[in-house]
């Protein structure tokens, strides 16, 4: 089996797995430093430290950036004990400037559906207030 037809994950995997399943999402893990901390059906949460690189011309957290860390915990809420999943349309609102050392991406379903899914990721800082909210549809 190549590694583009990846068996999905089942309902019970550990948080090992779920880790270990989502290390090829290169971008995330590697070029954002983002770390799974849970990870269920139709639920994750992702963190990562603020760095350098996460910053944007101006001195804040680069939207991409934000971005990418709630497109992650998509990515495991939606598959984790699903079929392979894909998101189809995003909306992220940037509802205020990031504070503090870490941002957290904590997505849920709202509808999980045989073949449509439709999400909501909060981003919140270090002081739990909340940066952005993303939502998305996806297809499976």
């Amino acid at each position: 089996m190549s590694e583009q037809e990846k068996a999905p994950l089942e309902e019970g995997a550990s948080l090992e797995e779920v880790r270990a399943f989502f290390a090829d999402d290169r971008f995330a893990t590697k070029a954002c430093n983002a770390r799974i901390v849970e990870a269920g059906r139709g639920h994750a949460v992702c963190e990562f430290v603020i760095e350098e690189i996460h910053r944007n011309a101006m001195g804040g957290v680069m939207g991409g950036a934000i971005f990418t860390l709630a497109d992650f915990a998509l990515a495991i809420a939606s598959n984790v004990g699903e079929a392979p999943t894909v998101s189809v349309s995003n909306s992220i609102e940037f509802v205020a400037a990031a504070k503090g050392e870490k941002l957290r991406a904590t997505c849920d379903a709202d509808k999980s559906g045989r073949s449509l899914g439709f999400y909501t990721v909060r981003i919140v800082d270090d002081f739990d207030r909340l940066v952005a909210i993303m939502t998305a549809t996806c297809y499976r």
